[in-house]
Order: C-alpha cells, then structure tokens, then sequence
C-alpha cells in the first residue's frame, strides 16, 4: 500500500476518534493551552510586579500641577504614566485569564479583585492629567514638543485630548460630571439587566414533539430556529407576548437612558448625542448617517435575498417568523484542532507569507487557548493587552464549522494587536471598534473563499453560501436598522418630547416594515413584534451597534480587493500592504483616516456597493447550485 495513503489513512482514524472523544481543557495536550507564564512565570512573580506598580502611584500623583514646568517634567510624568499603564495592562491581563481558565477558583478571583482595586488606585491618581494638560497654552505644549524630542510618541495622545477641549469642563466640573454619571449612568442599564435576566416572567410553552420549555431569552434564540413552522409561530407568539406585558416598564427604562445621553451632550456642549458619542474616535457623524442612507438604496437587495428563503423554505409567505429557520440541508461539518489550524493558516494566505508565518507561531507558542472545561469562561475572545509579549486567544472549541470561523475571526484581532504592539509604541498601540472588527471579519471573508475553492460537495457549498449570506442580513441590515432607531429616538429626547414603550414600538415597527418590505409583500411583520426593541441589550450602550455594519462592509470591500489581486497572472500587494500597514497603525491616527489609507472611504457610498455586489454574487452562486439540483 502507498505510504502517503497510509499516513492519510491513519490521521482521518486519530481526527475521528479525537472528535469522537469529549475533549475538554483538562484531557487536552498543553498545546491547546495557552501559557500564561509567559506573562509571570507564576503568582509570586505577579505580586511582585503589583507592588512594583503600586510604588509608582503615589509618584504619578506627585506630577499633579507640575506638568507645565518644564518639557522635562511634561515628558518625564507621561512617560512613568505609560509605563505604568502598560504594567497595570500586564498585570490584569493575566489576573484575568487565569479567572477565565476556571472560574470557580476563588483564589483566582482574588487575584482578579487585588487587580482592579490597584486599578481604581492608579485611576484615581491620575485623573488630573488630562485636566491639567488642557490647561496649558496650546504654544507651551508646542513649544515642549519641539525642545524634548523623546516627546513625540506622545504626539497623537495630547492632540486628541486638546482636540476635545471644548467638550472638556473644569476640573471640579469633571469630578462631579464622573461621580454622577459614573454612579448613576449605569442605572437604567442595571435595572433592565435584572429584570430581564433575573426576574421577569417567562411563559412555558409544549412544542410540537411534546417537549415543555420555558421560554427564556437563551430558549428563544434557540428554539426560534426550529425547523418546524408550527413551533417557530408558537415561540414568537408566547415570547413577544411577555416581552409586551411590560411595554410600559422597558420603554420607562430606555427614556431614563436616553435622558442621561442628553444631559451630557449639553454639559459637554455638543450639537447631538450622536456627535458626543462619536467624537471620542473622531468619526463624522455622516458616516452613521450615510451608512443609514445606503441600507435604505439598497432594501433591493435584502428583499432579493427574502423571496430567495421564501423559495427554499417551500412557503407561500415569508413571515418573520420564518427568518431564524435554516434553509439550507444540515451538512455535518467536523473539524479537530489541528484541522481547524490548518484550515485557517491556508485561507489567509492572501495576506502575505509574514502574517502565515506570525500565525504560525503563534500556534506553536501556545497563544490560543482551545477546549471548554468546567468553570472556563464561555464564548471567545482575542486578548491584546500584554503588550511586551503576544496577544491571548480564548477559545471554547467544539469542531463545528463556526468554531474554525471563530479561531478565524478572533485571530485576526490578535493579528492586529500583534502588528500593532510591534510597531507602535504602547501609547498608541491600542485601536478602536470601528477598524477593530474589520480585522475579524476580513479573516472570516477569507475562510469563505478558501471553503468554497476547496469544497466539491454542492450541499456544504449551499451551508457555506447560506451561513454567509443570512450574516449579511443580520450584520448590515439588522444591525442597521437597530442604528436607525436608536438615532430616531435619541433625535426625538434631544427636542425634549416625552417617549414611552408605545411610542418606541411605534417607531421600531415602521422600521420593520420598511426594511422587510411588509407592505410589499415580500416578509409579513406582525404588529406584536413592534416590541422587539426592548429585548435589544445594545441600546443601552451609546451608539454601538453600527460599527459591526461598518466593519463589515469595510473588510467586504478589502478582502475582495485583496482576493482579486492575488489572483492576477503577475499578482500584486497594493491593497494587502495598505492593510497589513492599517493593522500595524494601532491609534497613531484616527480610525476614519486609518481606513482611508487602506484604500477604504468610509464617508462614501463605494465600500457599501462593494458589500452588496457580494450579497448578490453568494445570491448568484446559491440559485446556480439549486437550478443544478433541480435538473438532476
């Protein structure tokens, strides 16, 4: 028998029977563990380095009403600033990730609290540096800049903090404006979170099988999946039916919200909430109208993609209830660890040999943390905090298909803080949401095109091509019609008019019906889901949610870009080195110019083209696989 063959053979038997064992963080190799003692080789290392920090913070409180003395003193007190920043970032990083490992170690809870009380230390120390540098001349500044060269890294650091000036009150003002919001800010936000997860009502329902479920928020995101019609209307009939009982509640709770926006878009002097928000990163806020803009010229193409499920599901009318159920055949996909890496390290080979090779090191070195296990924290995240070392992957592997995307997507966030922290100095090496997500999702469109080059099977193509597509829906229409309605309710408490649940539901089901085409016929929205805005967590955030659109359409437009130059007979890198240069910018620029430079317009209507003409080549490809089918 060949030898290759028998290699072959051998490693399909170990990945089997590896998956057909229950891996868990505590039966699995070390090298699908991180190792965290490259941070501290353990604790006693780590309480060594706390009191190292701790030592410097009563320093950094000495700078307090010095910093305009000289450029020495200026360079001298936001140099011990970053540094012990940057060890704080260490310190708690690893407290973290150990309480991460296994939650249910008290010790290492302990460890995480002992952390974050030196942090309120530290803060508190250094809350008059950002009042104090506003209370400068602008020429003072200046003038230190250029008689203390080492002072240049901090150059972007103190032009954002003069840049909000005007927004900026005194220093007694500030105080205030931090106990009282940062004491009550929160209030409406912890009240709904209470009540929705810990104390309201929900009712118990008998699906079609027999089975009895309480219908909690987790069993609704789960069980409005059912493959079964009947279910799916008895889910979101009972589910919204709860959700409206307390109408009056929830919509009290967001108007007490948005009034604490308001309040402060005053206090600070700005013209909207929108532009308070936003202004942190510097973002126009026609970029958030603008991405509103372009859904609604492009409703075109989501009603397309809505009479296509409405074909593949076999039903005579889309409802909305309808949106959560596959469409595609169950396609069952399983991948090892080592199938996962191999698979990720292949598909973003578009990105150059220098960010295959970094990713490879990085599995070799232990950065990604891979199995669950009792007490680990649940989902997934990229830590990017450990500045002088690597950054950290969390991990909750069960070898389906959106794990391997998951280790996809979190590595492109550890991609960017790799190349980030290695080319910047700390002071700017952290970054934004606004390109943070387009590092993720770039991998993502990546991992698309590899699975679909290298799959032959016409039914995990459709999985593939549908996954992809149903997350268009959800990323750049739903979430942009959650960015609608939290910019028209924000606009309607900015002009001092009452609002309450009925007035919320009013607003959110026009919306509904817009997007879906419900007076088109094209998806049938029932009026007991105008409440679907009051199970929306992010709209106590603060204008959050468009970001993950405009990720999206960002790395939609420079993935394609990247994909189309490597394919060329004589391939070129303009738009890879653009963006690999985007990811190793860190904050030494604003996140729109950032963008810009990688060939990415965000102020435009071009990148959101780019993403629709996507939607419709996947649209393209499904109806071709089915007119294949039917035909056999």
């Amino acid at each position: 028998m060949n030898k290759i063959f028998v290699l072959f053979a051998l490693f399909s038997i170990l990945t089997i029977q590896l998956l057909s064992q229950n891996i868990t963080r505590e039966n699995a190799p070390d090298k699908y563990k991180w190792d965290l003692s490259q941070i501290y080789k353990d604790k006693a290392q780590w309480k060594q380095a706390k009191e190292g920090i701790a030592k410097n913070i009563p320093v950094l409180a000495s700078y307090k009403g010095h910093l305009g003395d000289s450029a020495q003193k200026f360079y001298e007190a936001l140099r011990l600033f970053a540094d012990t920043d940057k060890e704080l970032s260490r310190l708690l990083s690893y407290a973290s990730m150990l309480f991460d490992e296994n939650t249910k170690i008290a010790e290492n809870q302990e460890l995480l609290q002992e952390g974050e009380t030196l942090a309120t230390e530290y803060v508190t120390a250094i809350s008059y540096i950002r009042p104090e540098i506003l209370s400068l001349d602008k020429e003072k500044i200046d003038g230190f800049f250029k008689e203390e060269p080492k002072l240049a890294e901090f150059k972007m650091f103190v032009d954002n903090i003069i840049r909000l000036k005007a927004h900026t009150l005194s220093q007694v003002e500030e105080r205030i404006m931090a106990k009282t919001f940062g004491d009550m800010g929160g209030a409406a936000e912890s009240i709904y979170s209470i009540f929705v997860d810990g104390e309201m009502p929900f009712p118990e329902i008998t699906l079609s099988t027999g089975e009895k479920v309480q219908l909690s928020n987790a069993a609704y995101t789960q069980y409005r999946t059912s493959p079964v019609r009947e279910d799916r209307d008895l889910v979101f009939k009972e589910f919204w039916g709860a959700y409206s009982k307390f109408n009056l509640t929830f919509g009290t709770s967001l108007y007490s919200h948005l009034k604490m926006h308001v309040c402060s878009k005053d206090l600070r002097k700005y013209d909207s909430c929108l532009e308070a928000s936003l202004s942190s990163n510097n973002i126009p806020t026609a970029v958030y109208k603008q991405l509103i803009s372009d859904v609604h010229d492009n409703l075109g193409t989501l009603h397309r993609y809505l009479k296509l499920r409405q074909k593949m599901m076999g039903v005579e009318k889309l409802r909305y209830e309808d949106l959560y159920a596959s469409i595609i055949p169950d396609v069952d996909l399983k991948y090892s660890a080592d199938d996962a890496i191999k698979i990720v390290t292949e598909c973003v080979k578009p990105l150059g040999p220098d960010y295959v090779n970094t990713m490879k090191f990085g599995f070799e070195n232990r950065w990604v943390d891979f199995y669950p296990g009792p007490g680990k924290r649940s989902g997934a995240y990229s830590n990017g905090s450990v500045y002088d070392v690597h950054p950290y992957q969390l991990l909750n592997f069960n070898g389906t298909y959106e794990d391997v995307s998951t280790l996809a997507h979190e590595f492109g966030h550890s991609m960017h803080s790799y190349l980030s922290n290695k080319n910047q100095p700390y002071i700017n090496s952290d970054y934004s949401i606004f390109v943070a997500e387009v590092a993720s999702t770039l991998n993502e469109n990546l991992l698309l095109d590899y699975m679909l080059k290298n799959t032959k099977d016409d039914n995990v193509k459709l999985f593939l091509l549908g996954s992809a597509l149903d997350d268009l829906r959800q990323t750049l229409f739903r979430q942009t019609l959650f960015a609608e309605f939290e910019l028209k309710i924000h606009e309607l408490a900015e002009k001092g008019e009452p609002l309450s649940g009925e007035t919320f539901s009013k607003i959110y089901l026009d919306l509904l019906k817009t997007y879906y085409g419900h007076d088109k016929g094209i998806c049938e929205i029932n009026d007991l889901y105008a409440n679907e805005w009051s199970y929306i967590h992010h709209f106590y955030y603060n204008f959050y949610v468009y970001q993950y659109a405009t990720s999206k359409v960002a790395s939609s437009y420079l993935s394609k870009k990247i994909l189309e130059e490597a394919a060329m007979k004589k391939p070129v890198t303009k738009t890879r080195d653009a963006y690999i240069k985007m990811l190793s910018s860190g904050s030494s620029k604003y996140p729109i110019d950032l963008l810009k430079d990688a060939g990415v317009d965000m102020t435009t209507s071009a990148p959101f083209k780019a993403a629709m003409e996507e939607m419709n080549k996947i649209m393209d490809q499904i109806e071709a696989i089915l007119a294949k089918q039917q035909k056999k």
